[in-house]
């Protein structure tokens, strides 16, 4: 899988949304099919993978304090994987994960990112990991009940989920110059961060749009990495959508890497 599906996601990003609650369901295999191809073949950066896992995800699960924020009736799950030898390992699984996880949503299927409460060593029973690499983050896949429980709903009001951060407050440094810009950090706005935290931050420039985290925020450097690197993917589904083909050149920290339209001078190399 070369190509991302521009339209497909970015229809997916504006309806995603994180479910916890399943109906237990197992998605037919056909249906799976396409879910299959993305963790198998979407490889844009080197050192991150995806896995679809047809298991149980019961183990793997662990809950906050009183149950609330517990996946509950999910049949399998996704797990994102990372090599820790590599230099943009996080933000690549991220770049990915975020993949499947639209991929899923277009496909009618209710996913929820988890980075911090699960258990690695159960998802790793069911991967094989090669040296080096380390289970993330996971996802569970299935069919989420229709209406949201009361569960769903404490998470989502005690972690904001449905409140974004205005522009003003993301972009520290230049002015929309071209459209493309606008929708790219737009879409950038609405993707998910661990507990909402949003880390990331944009800087404008000709033909370009600068990606870092916010250092002095919540959070760790890495998880902030990770959230970035789910971000990135939401930002160039923006600007493709708004007619910017482009690439990505990575930069260093706290910077994450920046988006150069195909237009831009600059723009040279890149992962696509």
């Amino acid at each position: 899988m070369k190509d991302i599906p521009v339209e497909r996601w970015h229809r997916a990003a504006a309806a995603r949304t994180s479910r916890r609650v399943f109906d237990g369901r197992v998605p037919a295999g056909e249906l799976l099919a396409p879910l299959d191809v993305v963790c198998r073949e979407f490889r844009p950066f080197p050192g991150a993978r995806a896995a679809l896992v047809r298991e149980s995800p019961g183990p793997v699960f662990k809950g906050l304090v009183g149950g609330y924020g517990r996946i509950k009736g999910a049949p399998l799950y996704a797990a994102f994987i990372a090599d820790t030898g590599a230099a943009r390992g996080l933000e690549a699984a991220g770049y990915i994960g975020e993949a499947v996880v639209l991929e899923a949503t277009a496909l009618g299927l209710g996913t929820c990112w988890v980075s911090g409460f699960f258990r690695p060593g159960a998802a790793a029973a069911h991967v094989s990991l090669k040296d080096g690499e380390r289970i993330l983050a996971v996802t569970p896949v299935g069919f989420a009940v229709e209406d949201l429980t009361f569960g769903e709903k404490t998470m989502k009001a005690f972690t904001k989920s449905t409140r974004r951060k205005p522009v003003d407050e993301l972009v520290l440094e230049g002015t929309f110059e071209e459209s493309w810009q606008r929708a790219a950090v737009e879409s950038a706005r609405l993707a998910p961060s661990a507990v909402n935290r949003q880390p990331w931050r944009f800087r404008l420039g000709p033909g370009a749009v600068d990606l870092s985290f916010d250092e002095a925020g919540p959070g760790t450097v890495g998880a902030k990495r990770l959230d970035c690197g789910i971000a990135m993917l939401h930002l160039e589904l923006g600007a493709r959508a708004a007619g910017a083909g482009g690439s990505w050149e990575f930069s260093d920290a706290p910077g994450v890497a920046v988006f150069r339209s195909a237009s831009s001078p600059a723009a040279a190399g890149g992962s696509r």
